[in-house]
């Protein structure tokens, strides 16, 4: 009750504009109050309500991407901590702009929740005091209960937020709980710091993964516990980063980048990576003289003194790039590969042929890797939009350029391709009133939104894919003969599965990204191998989930396909378009397949297949 009518005292000095009464507010809350009331903010009217464009956003995001990675991870922990109690979870970046939120419905539904958006500013200059504003700018957590707000009208939430720091101590966003207050769980603002640091230390194992990094603690059952210090280390002994906690334990030591291990510890780098890479935890002295104990947490890349002194070489990271993140030991796959480096580098329109699931996708961003490009892929599947809104899906439409647009207008996506690289899946479906539009596109590179006037150049590589036959299309006239020789500059024809010679290789590739180190037999492999496989690698990819459903041991053996084993052929015709065309025919059988399995049901039908509502109904509205 003391704290209330503390409160109650502090609002009323505030709103009539006299001094703060000693004692009823937290120092950092009365000097947010005086910094507010010396911006002329009014503590009983509305505070501005700046939200920025999406396209900032977008761009912020990008910029705070390995920070929003594991943060988005975070959050979602974090409200399952809480869930049910009326909250959300901002993250903002360091201006006190929010990027991401989580919620409850009911929070999201009320008026905190729909001012609470991505874009909002949350900042102290437009929202008077608040724990995302305040947490910025005296960088440490934030607790602001009810009528600590500065507004009035913010009187009913509690925000407790964290900043996120980098292991040079600038702050890389924030964190935020805001809840009802009435509704308000003290041990929430405890959580949001654990989950700020468990931030900052992913922060550390991703941005140094080719770093060592061992965590150290004065006591042993601390080590992995977020209040151990967590210290990277080059593979020559010198000091990359140390996170927050670390820096506290060896105060007054010269706990900084670019110091070397020994400047730090008593025992020698050498000794004590002898000890740390058994796998056991050391004991050794800070030279302040104080014990600590050390675990590695993170082994480095190692490096052979040959690599110091051999000739120079293709580095590993662009080696790395250069590799596929598929297999592709078969003859026919290592052809297409073959010159596809540099067709790449000379920015050559490049087009994928083959049956649906044959990773046509996969290709398509293995081509955006090659290119070094710093732009986005940006992918379109064709097929899924409407004829009349194709243009304006690609270049844009400007803000009532047609009945339906919206508002605010569309960039289109050659315009969020710009450096980067715009896939065309299911390019025969592009409607052949628009494949004008895209071949004068090609051509120029040139934009123009729909309903503007200025072009806008753009530097856009282009691949497109298809299961169709485009040279049977172009002759029926279905397809521009011009816009097909436009893109196939370049073709990759995969195989279908059931054609490979690397059919084991793929099986223990899906299995590795699925379940590392578990052993598929050379006999399950073998039963695998015995069937048509119509949907390629997505129809085997679902087979081997199945199996791992399935299993009842630490393996995969045949004994976990015994719903696998070859089907008779289901006498399912195909549609009359797609009768007459080979690469067609076999997607239309599967699809209609599939559509019979699921009681005639689009939507499970295209979540079977990957594929989207439109190319599943266009295939099945038509009289067989």
């Amino acid at each position: 009750m003391q704290h209330l009518s503390g409160i109650d005292r502090a609002r009323n000095a505030l709103e009539k504009g006299d001094r703060f009464p000693v004692g009823a507010l937290q120092p950092m809350v009365a000097e947010s109050w005086q910094r507010c009331r010396d911006s002329e903010l009014d503590p009983r009217g509305t505070p501005r309500h700046s939200v920025i464009a999406f396209s900032d956003v977008k761009h912020r995001r990008e910029a705070n991407a390995a920070m929003r990675l594991l943060a988005l991870a975070e959050m979602q922990l974090l409200h399952s901590q809480i869930a049910g109690s009326n909250f959300m979870i901002a993250l903002g970046d360091a201006q006190g702009i929010v990027l991401d939120t989580i919620s409850d419905q009911h929070f999201a539904d009320s008026e905190a929740g729909r001012s609470i958006i991505p874009g909002s500013m949350w900042n102290e200059t437009e929202r008077g005091t608040n724990a995302f504003g305040l947490a910025a700018i005296v960088e440490m957590p934030v607790a602001i209960y009810g009528r600590e707000h500065y507004f009035a009208c913010h009187g009913h939430l509690s925000c407790m937020a964290a900043p996120i720091f980098n292991s040079n101590g600038e702050i890389l966003g924030l964190l935020d709980a805001s809840c009802a207050h009435e509704a308000r769980q003290e041990h929430t603002h405890a959580l949001v710091r654990m989950a700020a640091a468990q931030i900052e230390n992913g922060l550390i194992y991703q941005e140094y993964s080719k770093s060592f990094v061992f965590a150290f603690h004065p006591r042993v059952e601390y080590l992995d516990t977020l209040s151990a210090g967590l210290i990277s280390i080059s593979l020559d002994g010198d000091v990359i980063s140390i996170n927050r906690p670390g820096k506290a334990l060896l105060s007054g030591l010269p706990a900084t980048s670019g110091n070397h291990f020994d400047t730090l510890f008593e025992a020698g780098y050498g000794t004590a990576m002898d000890g740390l890479l058994k796998g056991g935890v050391i004991r050794i002295r800070d030279r302040a003289g104080s014990g600590v104990f050390m675990v590695c947490r993170q082994i480095g890349e190692r490096r052979t003194l040959m690599l110091k002194h051999a000739s120079p070489a293709i580095p590993s990271m662009l080696q790395k790039e250069n590799t596929p993140d598929f297999v592709c030991d078969d003859q026919a796959v290592k052809r297409s590969l073959a010159d596809l480096a540099e067709a790449a580098a000379l920015c050559m329109p490049v087009h994928i042929t083959g049956e649906t699931g044959t990773g046509k996708e996969l290709m398509a961003r293995h081509v955006h890797r090659l290119s070094g490009r710093k732009g986005e892929f940006v992918a379109l599947n064709c097929g899924a939009v409407p004829e009349n809104l194709f243009i304006a899906e690609i270049f844009g439409h400007e803000r009532g350029a047609f009945t339906n647009a919206r508002a605010e207008g569309a960039p289109g996506l050659a315009r969020a391709a710009d450096r980067g690289t715009l896939f065309l899946d299911e390019v025969a479906d592009i409607p052949l009133s628009a494949q004008t539009s895209l071949l004068r596109f090609l051509d120029s590179m040139e934009i123009r939104a729909v309903g503007g006037h200025k072009p806008q150049r753009v530097d856009v590589q282009i691949v497109s894919a298809t299961n169709r036959d485009l040279e049977e299309m172009v002759a029926q006239r279905q397809f521009r003969a011009d816009l097909y020789y436009r893109l196939n500059a370049f073709i990759i024809r995969l195989p279908a599965l059931r054609a490979r010679t690397d059919f084991a290789g793929v099986v223990r590739h899906l299995m590795d990204k699925m379940a590392p180190g578990t052993p598929v037999t050379d006999a399950a492999i073998a039963a695998l191998a015995r069937r048509k496989w119509p949907g390629n690698i997505r129809e085997l990819k679902t087979v081997l989930q199945r199996a791992l459903v399935r299993r009842r041991a630490d393996y995969i053996d045949e004994g976990c396909f015994d719903e696998a084993v070859p089907l008779p052929e289901l006498a399912v015709d195909c549609c009359a378009e797609c009768r007459a065309r080979p690469l067609s025919r076999a997607k239309c059988q599967e699809i209609r397949s599939v559509y019979v399995k699921t009681n005639e049901n689009i939507s499970r039908t295209a979540r079977v297949l990957g594929l989207s509502r439109t190319t599943v109904y266009k295939h099945i509205r038509q009289a067989s």
